[in-house]
């Protein structure tokens, strides 16, 4: 799947849930899927109600609300779904894991960035470090015990401290730890299911993944 650039709005009324695409904003009362009127699919067949649709529509709808929570292309994940399939785990537990652990990800919930869209952009241009060691591969899988930091210039720590302040009083998911003063973050454990932030029928994905 290529990613879309277009409005963000519009993947979460396609999907039929906030995949909480422009972070914070996304709980702000102007957001589409606040207001009944267009909590509907985008285009001409919006008026009509949401249907339960086919077998197939239903694994297609749950892989795409996946892929595009996380902001993947197609290739990269069936690359996830390669691995979670190798992996002892339950396939889909493993494939959730996997997709939680992205640092991008990790970025994005230590409230370093206002959403995934933004942590991977900043990512790629160089503003964190894992280890001490500057990464910008939005993909890079953290370990328990790595600490995630922010490069020791002005712009990076400049940014960075407005989205925390921007975020104040959010407190990160309990597998992660965030020194806000120190601008670091710790990887305590590995993620919990109930860490993700959106409803996932994992079989429904494994099934489709699978054909």
């Amino acid at each position: 799947m290529a990613r879309d650039l277009g409005p963000a709005c519009r993947r979460c009324r396609r999907e039929g849930i906030k995949l909480m695409l422009k972070g914070s904003r996304c709980s702000s009362a102007k957001c589409p899927m606040e207001k009944p009127s267009r909590n509907a699919p985008p285009g001409a067949q919006r008026a009509f109600r949401r249907g339960q649709g086919s077998e197939y529509g239903k694994r297609l709808r749950e892989t795409q609300k996946l892929k595009r929570y996380y902001g993947l292309f197609d290739k990269q994940f069936r690359r996830y779904f390669r691995e979670a399939q190798r992996s002892k785990e339950n396939t889909g537990d493993a494939l959730l894991n996997l997709l939680q652990r992205r640092l991008d990800n990790v970025v994005c919930k230590l409230g370093f960035a206002p959403s995934r869209r933004a942590a991977r952009v900043a990512v790629g241009h160089g503003h964190f470090t894992v280890n001490g060691a500057r990464v910008t591969k939005p993909g890079y899988l953290v370990e328990v015990g790595d600490i995630i930091g922010v490069r020791k210039r002005e712009a990076s720590q400049k940014m960075v401290r407005s989205f925390l302040e921007s975020n104040s009083g959010r407190d990160p998911q309990k597998w992660l730890k965030v020194d806000e003063q120190a601008l670091e973050g710790t990887v305590l454990s590995l993620p919990a299911l109930d860490d993700v932030g959106i409803p996932v029928e994992t079989q429904l994905v494994i099934e489709f993944a699978s054909r």
